[in-house]
């Protein structure tokens, strides 16, 4: 029986592309500074590997206070380097049983502190439940209860829980009032089946609330360069509320069930939570479905929606369909399960070229580091399938809320003629189509500028 902590760099791959020397430097130096901590806190490191940690101690309290030692001393060696260039350990720390062969460590604790430390934050420090029930009341720092986890090759759930070391990390740069990031307060509410959802709300101005969409993670959002200059802009004017969708990012990983109903209850629950009264909302991809299902349930509390990259008809769902067609989608789904938390990221990488062929090798980067760590691969494949099964045609024409409908030209996930069909069906809807062949709007997508003009005129007029 021993603590078991597993380590290893966030983004460590997109960090050696960007400046493979500098990046080594860096973690030579860093590693200096764990290695004399794991021994001052009387831990044993048992492996190394390129980038990763693997180390044991005599107690959890031990193993837990290091880390948090470690997490600190890396916070304040990084000397305010920009958040795409910084290198930070995640960490997952579990009770239990090893093996000792040699000087290194196996077995399923083993694997389970590897898997905690694959959900775990950058910077961040991910425990299961063995090692929150030794250590509860014995540190200053909250712990935040994620749930049960279902992790890869566990073959049972996980209770987890995050060590919350944010507002002390962070404390720094929230003096910086133009810093949106850090200002972000994240929630935790509960939908009509008891699923806990992750919310947020940052910015200033009146509430916009935005749909979750397929791949969000609340943190990761910021941090990695793909949603983050969407959202910069969208709380420049707006105390913007957002939500990790049931089985992504914050929000429980478990097998509830997935359907536009299920969606637009959690909309509800969001809703409710931060006391939205008559608001506008912002729906992106398939959270246009559910954002025009919420707005037909419930007009009066809707003021206006932007809907952008959205469809009426899922894949499974349209007319123009062929047999071949629909083999490929169904391929795709089973490709999903099979390769979406491979070590090998040849699909997720073929995925990102769907969804941002015009990614800059760093967003590509990003894309497959925020797919591993935001959703399982059942999660993932049960997603596609439902909304690949969408259809909303029948909600369209009972939308009575102003209605602004935004979609790239060249979008190469989700047709232009369904952002038309979508503003065809709509009455009185105002439909844009933008210069772009994302799907997922990036920073460097001509049609951006265009974008921003377009929602905040929209959300000008009475």
């Amino acid at each position: 029986m021993a603590a078991i902590v597993a380590a290893d760099v966030a983004g460590y791959s997109r960090l050696i592309s960007h400046d493979e020397t500098a990046t080594l430097q860096t973690l030579s130096a860093y590693r200096q500074i764990v290695d004399g901590l794991i021994s001052d806190f009387g831990g044993r490191i048992a492996n190394t590997a390129g980038d990763s940690i693997l180390a044991e101690f005599p107690s959890a309290t031990d193993a837990v206070e290091c880390c948090v030692a470690v997490q600190l001393q890396l916070f304040e060696a990084e000397g305010g380097q920009p958040e795409d260039l910084a290198l930070r350990f995640r960490i997952g720390i579990h009770l239990g049983d090893v093996v000792v062969q040699g000087d290194d460590l196996l077995g399923d604790g083993v694997n389970i502190a590897a898997r905690l430390e694959g959900i775990a934050d950058p910077g961040g420090i991910c425990i299961s439940g063995a090692v929150f029930d030794q250590i509860d009341g014995k540190i200053g720092h909250p712990i935040e209860p994620l749930g049960l986890q279902t992790l890869k090759n566990i073959a049972r759930p996980i209770e987890a829980y995050a060590i919350q070391l944010r507002s002390r990390l962070a404390s720094s740069e929230t003096a910086n009032p133009s810093s949106s990031k850090f200002q972000q307060e994240i929630r935790y509410c509960r939908s009509e089946d008891g699923v806990r959802l992750a919310y947020s709300v940052v910015g200033n101005g009146p509430f916009l609330l935005k749909s979750a969409n397929w791949i969000n993670h609340l943190e990761l959002d910021w941090e990695l360069p793909l949603y983050r200059h969407l959202f910069v802009g969208l709380t420049k004017r707006h105390k913007l509320v957002r939500y990790d969708a049931r089985g992504n990012g914050l929000s429980d990983w478990d097998q509830s069930e997935l359907s536009l109903d299920a969606w637009v209850n959690d909309m509800e629950a969001v809703a409710d939570a931060v006391g939205l009264e008559r608001f506008p909302i912002f729906g992106f991809s398939q959270g246009c479905a559910v954002s025009i299902a919420y707005a037909v349930r419930h007009p009066e509390r809707v003021s206006k929606l932007i809907l952008f990259g959205g469809f009426v008809t899922g894949r499974f769902k349209r007319p123009s369909n062929t047999a071949a067609d629909l083999e490929r989608y169904k391929a795709t789904a089973t490709l999903i399960r099979l390769g979406w938390s491979s070590e090998d990221p040849t699909f997720r990488q073929m995925l990102a070229s769907q969804l941002i062929p015009g990614a800059t090798k760093e967003q590509a980067l990003a894309f497959n580091e925020m797919q591993r760590r935001s959703l399982s691969a059942e999660s993932a494949a049960r997603y596609y399938e439902t909304v690949s099964n969408f259809d909303v045609r029948d909600l369209l024409p009972q939308v009575t809320v102003p209605t602004l409908v935004l979609h790239f030209r060249d979008d190469a996930m989700v047709p232009l003629e369904q952002g038309r069909l979508m503003g065809a069906g709509i009455k009185g809807a105002k439909f844009v189509s933008l210069p772009g062949k994302n799907h997922l709007p990036l920073e460097n997508d001509p049609g951006m500028p265009q974008f921003f003009d377009e929602l905040e005129s929209f959300l000008r007029v009475d």
